[in-house]
């Protein structure tokens, strides 16, 4: 399958600048492929980078006397309450794939927490959720069903993800407000409790250690899920429904088990959730927080497609 021409157009296809385009030329040092352009893509995307938010979020407090872990230096929070054990948390929006894709969009939320949680090798013990929608009862009828769609399919995506993977939501918040028509907001939240001297780090580590991919195998869904997530919502976003992925609840249940019970082996140096741009955003946070390189072998990722380039595997 030939591939299309790398160039400027390209790139804005795929949500970068001018700006972004040709510092990403200056430190290739040439015209990059197009596998290459898609890993610049994702990873510069506001979902990934916060390269729009990033001068608010630095304002808020990043360490206090309680905190185990700086804000942001690993896959979740960690708190110490005291007698041994900490608390792990993360909340994170879903709202551009709930958009579009409400149940799934949903689900997949409160898988990704659930991961970042189990991944520090805290146990999940709640799910929680903060929701805004449009109007139900305003004078707009279409507006009305819309919401109310977005509002079903949501909650029933985050209830019957959380009751596959034997995690209670116990708590939860809904408002609606016409100004949350368009673009829903949907934050999810996870809860975990770990020992202190069984949580796990993010950072890779060790010349020569074997790097593992575990999980559901790699599928077509959720391509650009990241590029899409940074982008504005409008009339053209029902065709981005294939950048949503679809859960696996079942599976994850199987995979939090497996990954408690090797991070207590002490055999794990570092692992990572894959986000939203799956195996490219993972494997080179990982990379970047232990300051060392890593060597892929596609050929050997598990595939549901077995169709599928470099480009689709590694995004």
């Amino acid at each position: 399958m030939s591939e299309p021409i790398v160039n400027f157009d390209l790139a804005k296809e795929l949500g970068m600048n001018e700006e972004e385009y040709n510092r990403m030329l200056e430190i290739l040092g040439r015209i990059p492929t197009y596998t290459e352009l898609g890993i610049f893509s994702v990873m510069w995307s506001e979902h990934c980078s916060y390269k729009n938010s990033i001068r608010l979020i630095k304002t808020l407090p990043r360490s206090g006397g309680r905190l185990l872990v700086s804000a942001g230096e690993e896959n979740a929070g960690l708190v110490d309450i005291g007698e041994g054990l900490a608390v792990a948390f993360k909340i994170e929006s879903h709202n551009h794939p709930s958009a579009v894709e409400p149940y799934q969009g949903a689900a997949t939320g409160v898988g990704g927490i659930l991961r970042d949680i189990f991944t520090m090798g805290a146990r999940p013990i709640a799910s929680l959720n903060s929701l805004r929608f449009g109007e139900i009862n305003g004078n707009d009828e279409q507006k009305n069903n819309r919401s109310k769609f977005l509002f079903k399919n949501v909650v029933k995506g985050i209830g019957d993800y959380g009751n596959c993977f034997g995690v209670p939501t116990v708590s939860g918040e809904v408002y609606f407000e016409d100004s949350y028509h368009d673009n829903p907001l949907v934050n999810a939240m996870a809860v975990g409790i770990v020992k202190h001297n069984e949580t796990a780090t993010a950072k890779a580590s060790g010349i020569g250690n074997p790097v593992f991919i575990v999980g559901s195998s790699t599928g077509k869904d959720g391509i650009h899920g990241a590029t899409f997530a940074s982008e504005e919502i409008s009339e053209e976003s029902e065709s981005k429904r294939p950048s949503v992925q679809v859960g696996d609840p079942f599976t994850e249940k199987l995979l939090l088990e497996a990954t408690l019970e090797v991070i207590r082996s002490g055999a794990v140096v570092g692992i990572q959730d894959m986000g939203a741009a799956g195996i490219t955003c993972s494997s080179s946070e990982m990379s970047a927080k232990g300051k060392c390189g890593m060597k892929l072998n596609l050929d050997l990722v598990p595939l549901r497609d077995n169709d599928m380039s470099a480009y689709e595997i590694m995004l």
